[in-house]
């Protein structure tokens, strides 16, 4: 097969002890997924689950120890963090019976879904979409996948992030309204999943403002700790 110009690279993430890499195909975002967060954002209950996507380039994966950057982003002066945990899956499937979905994944990650709320508030009045305020470029920190075997009890895990070493979110994964099965069984009722989707799982409480120079470290129990340097 001939291109007319050079493909992009192939979006991809380390994995925890390995040269590998997994590739990815689509990213997938779960709203609203924990009560408190629900609340701070003026909703509660437990509402059926939404999902909006990422393109696969927005993920802005680390490279040895040094934190991620990821530069400040135009048209923004409210750029949130968003911590959550990333569901990495290995083998597709359409119409996924919760009983079965951890035969689906492959790993699991700390992941980032940072936002230019400003924008994304803007679009909720207008009744627009909010592509605009999550879909933009790095906008998908990623730690390394660590494969599913290796994860733990990742169902009871806690979930946390600091900025400037100051906590600003922290839960525990049992807290999502809707759990990585049911999200599963629900994600793939509207959208075939495929080997390489990334399913961000939605944020704890917490979320807030970064500035140019800030520095984010989130983890989850047994999953490799993220951290990412805001840069001008």
């Amino acid at each position: 097969m001939q291109f007319a110009f050079p493909p992009a690279p192939q979006a991809s993430l380390p994995i925890v002890d390995s040269a590998d890499r997994f590739p990815v195909h689509r990213i997938y975002c779960v709203g609203r997924n924990y009560a408190e967060h629900a609340k701070e954002m003026g909703f509660t209950g437990r509402e059926a689950p939404f999902f909006f996507m990422k393109p696969a380039d927005a993920v802005v994966a680390p490279a040895g120890d040094a934190p991620v950057q990821m530069p400040y982003p135009s048209l923004t002066s409210n750029l949130h963090h968003e911590i959550e945990l990333v569901v990495a899956i290995g083998k597709g499937g359409k119409n996924i019976p919760a009983s079965e979905a951890f035969a689906h994944i492959w790993g699991y990650a700390v992941g980032l879904d940072m936002t230019r709320r400003d924008l994304q508030n803007e679009m909720k009045k207008q009744g627009r979409p909010w592509c605009i305020g999550k879909a933009f470029e790095y906008s998908a920190p990623i730690g390394p996948v660590t494969p599913a075997a290796q994860a733990g009890d990742i169902e009871q895990a806690d979930i946390w992030l600091q900025v400037n070493g100051q906590d600003r979110q922290r839960s525990q994964i049992a807290q999502l309204i809707w759990n990585i099965a049911e999200t599963i069984e629900h994600l793939s009722q509207a959208w075939e999943l495929q080997p390489g989707d990334l399913i961000m799982t939605g944020t704890p409480e917490g979320v807030g403002a970064v500035q140019v120079g800030d520095l984010l470290e989130g983890g989850i129990t047994g999953l490799t700790p993220l951290r990412v340097s805001i840069t001008a």
